[in-house]
């Protein structure tokens, strides 16, 4: 497998590989690939076409559900929800070497996330998203301190509604990352929301050497 760059402090979420041959090139280090409603053949193609754009621009690439397809496709970073965690074969996954993400919303999801010993958690929504309907609250900013409390070392990766002005409060409350859509998704040109984006992360790591 290809060098292993570390999450970014701005994780964009996008929809197909499309969207991240056009935002990758911008600059960006870390993102996920979420396919939804793809038969096999399209979502082994569009991994792959994933794969060679960030691998082309030195990019995290984070598959999202089709862990078996991203081992298939020498992918090094999967993410699972709660639903594909209590499916997928998380041995194949070690010992394929590919690191791993879990979403949580609550305690008791978070418990079993850190069973697994995942190199990320994630928690969300952390204010309200226009994306998708949520069946959680908004969980806030004291929730994230609670999370990082809980998770030690494991890294948390914040989402839900985050947008720049709310992200330093979002990093500051224990926040490794910003996972991000909708706030780039609906922008009228999102390829300049995330340039903005990523002038804030440049500026972040910057002041925070990190």
């Amino acid at each position: 497998m290809a060098a292993r760059p570390a999450i970014d402090i701005f994780y964009p979420i996008l929809p197909d590989s499309d969207w991240i041959a056009r935002l990758v090139p911008l600059g960006v280090r870390t993102v996920q690939l979420r396919l939804k409603d793809a038969d096999d053949t399209e979502v082994r193609r569009q991994i792959a076409h994933a794969r060679d754009v960030c691998g082309a621009h030195g990019c995290q690439l984070i598959v999202n559900d089709y862990w078996q397809a991203a081992i298939d496709l020498a992918c090094d970073y999967i993410h699972l929800g709660q639903e594909d965690l209590a499916t997928a074969d998380l041995a194949a996954i070690k010992r394929a070497g590919a690191r791993l993400g879990i979403s949580t919303h609550t305690e008791e999801e978070l418990a079993i996330a850190l069973a697994a010993r995942p190199d990320y958690v994630a928690l969300g929504p952390i204010y309200e998203t226009r994306l998708k309907a949520m069946k959680w609250a908004p969980q806030g900013l004291d929730r994230i301190a609670q999370w990082k409390r809980m998770a030690g070392a494991t890294p948390l990766v914040a989402i839900g509604g985050i947008t720049p002005d709310r992200a330093p409060g979002v990093i500051a409350a224990g926040a490794n990352s910003v996972a991000v859509i909708t706030d780039f998704m609906t922008a009228s040109d999102p390829a300049e929301r995330v340039s903005q984006w990523l002038v804030w992360a440049q500026g972040w790591r910057r002041c925070c050497d990190r």
